[in-house]
């Protein structure tokens, strides 16, 4: 089992002198990647949570990873009933910014967290290496000329999260989670019940659901001019892959990469986890070399790719299941991944 990394846990000050919490993981000296505050977030729970646990594992590995809560969220403080706006996202990320000290960073925006992490590269280049979108969007839900009845669904959620969030009864939690993560396991349902619980109360969560389907960067997205990178599930429902499309192609430069999954953010056990990390991990580092195989490596690599079990695999290169089973283990190790499931994915990305 993966030790959870340690973390530092510190406080930056907004205008208001109110707190903002944030954390760092990873290696000294490693490029910055700071995720951008995203809805219902609690840092220190972060890598406890088994939504979010494998991703502050993972990307520490290759990063100093800094994340951090919005306000009236997790540890931070303040302003708990003012509907949030892009103003207010943008001073708590320039605050975390500067308290973490790095000249230049990468950020990070996943779903909601997108168009603020579109408008700070815009408006500060100097401070930004790269910009990693995952899930997102330019526009919220309130900025796409919704129906009358596209408008009544979105207020009755809304209403629905204010009065129903802070219950015992997690059914309105799980409502959410039902569209974001519909893959994922009881536990994972369960952790991210429960962390949403602890990030903030019902009125809280409504509001912040308010002001980001108000949010519009469209303006702000042909000027970015940092190296950017759009991800974007492709059975997403909670936001269509539609709308990755449109910010890859509103951002000048911007490579577009689908990840075979229907939630919206990848699990850890999902082969599109360690897709999305190996993407983010070489589009910023610039190490994404593909592994130097053996010929008999690559042969074996093919054979995986196809989908065949240690059996057939025997059977085809004439070899006991034992030398199999080792060769299996040499090969995972060379691809960087730890299950079947993970190393039929990347031989296939590597064209194996």
């Amino acid at each position: 089992m993966t030790a959870t990394p340690v973390q530092e846990l510190r406080f930056a000050r907004v205008r208001s002198g109110e707190r903002i919490a944030w954390a760092r993981t990873g290696r000294p000296g490693a490029p910055s990647l700071i995720r951008v505050a995203h809805w219902l977030t609690h840092v220190e729970a972060d890598v406890r949570s088994p939504l979010w646990g494998p991703w502050v594992d993972r990307l520490s590995r290759s990063f100093q990873l800094v994340r951090y809560d919005e306000r009236g969220c997790g540890l931070s403080t303040g302003d708990e009933r003012r509907l949030p706006t892009l103003e207010s996202w943008l001073e708590e990320l320039a605050a975390v910014v500067d308290a973490h000290g790095a000249s230049r960073v990468a950020l990070l925006g996943v779903s909601g967290a997108a168009p603020v992490a579109i408008a700070y590269a815009a408006r500060h280049p100097e401070r930004v290496s790269h910009l990693v979108l995952l899930g997102g969007y330019m526009n919220g839900a309130l900025q796409r000329g919704p129906s009358p009845e596209e408008r009544a669904f979105l207020e009755a959620q809304w209403q629905l999260v204010e009065t129903g969030w802070s219950r015992d009864d997690p059914a309105v939690r799980e409502f959410f989670n039902s569209r974001f993560i519909p893959d994922a396991s009881p536990a994972v349902r369960a952790g991210m019940n429960e962390q949403q619980r602890l990030s903030c109360d019902g009125p809280r969560a409504a509001l912040l659901l308010r002001g980001r389907a108000l949010l519009d960067v469209r303006l702000l997205a042909p000027q970015v001019r940092v190296p950017t990178l759009v991800l974007h599930g492709e059975g997403d429902r909670a936001c269509p892959i539609a709308l990755g499309h449109e910010t890859a192609a509103a951002i000048p430069g911007a490579r577009f990469e689908s990840l075979a999954s229907a939630n919206h953010v990848p699990l850890g056990h999902e082969p599109a986890f360690e897709r999305f990390c190996e993407a983010v991990v070489g589009f910023i580092t610039g190490a994404s070399r593909p592994p130097v195989l053996t010929p008999r490596e690559r042969e074996l690599a093919a054979l995986v790719a196809q989908g065949l079990d240690n059996a057939q695999i025997a059977a085809q290169l004439g070899l006991a299941d034992k030398t199999v089973r080792n060769a299996l283990s040499t090969l995972y190790a060379k691809l960087g991944v730890d299950s079947r499931a993970r190393a039929v994915a990347r031989t296939r990305d590597l064209g194996l």
